[in-house]
């Protein structure tokens, strides 16, 4: 099982991907990815509470991996595992390879060799897989260069990931509707 989760802010999606992993996983061990900031290095402490009560509803026997190499995440284990998500692990490499104020091809070119890398382990993986992405192409368009960078490179990503899994689901005011 390959599963692409995506909706708007709060809409109930990242519970609604722990649910899927437990159907798999049940009380045994899961791997939660969070590829956003790591709570020891970011002094935000909405940031922190936030990834706080995330680990407070998960079972004990999931481990959690911070990273934003997703790629060798999947490739690495034999546990279901869960990506929340994959709207923080874009903000993740647009910041670490400093890509914000790149061109639009060299945007797309580092989105595709990025993103081709964790497809490719996401093909090559046997274990039931279940990410997470943010729906942002649903509203305005953003004001500012950024706003629209992140929302056109999340959208190509999310068209890529959503190819390569088995089913899409999209959650709006905690409804799923299965695509």
């Amino acid at each position: 099982m390959k599963v692409l989760v995506t909706g708007g802010v709060r809409s109930g999606k990242s519970r609604h991907a722990e649910e899927l992993v437990l159907t798999v996983a049940g009380d045994g061990p899961a791997t939660y990815v969070a590829p956003g900031p790591t709570t020891d290095h970011d002094p935000d402490p909405d940031w922190a509470a936030r990834v706080a009560a995330h680990r407070a509803r998960r079972p004990a026997a999931w481990g959690t991996v911070e990273t934003r190499d997703v790629a060798a995440a999947l490739r690495e284990g034999s546990a279901p595992v869960l990506v929340d998500c994959l709207g923080t692990w874009l903000t993740g490499v647009l910041d670490e390879e400093r890509a914000w104020e790149r061109s639009a091809a060299e945007l797309a070119e580092l989105l595709e060799r990025r993103t081709d890398e964790v497809l490719a382990a996401l093909a090559a993986t046997e274990r039931d897989v279940v990410l997470v992405t943010n729906e942002v192409g649903l509203g305005v368009v953003p004001a500012h260069r950024s706003g629209r960078v992140f929302r056109d490179l999340l959208g190509t990503l999310n068209q890529r990931v959503g190819r390569a899994c088995d089913e899409v689901h999209l959650v709006v005011a905690g409804r799923t509707l299965r695509l």
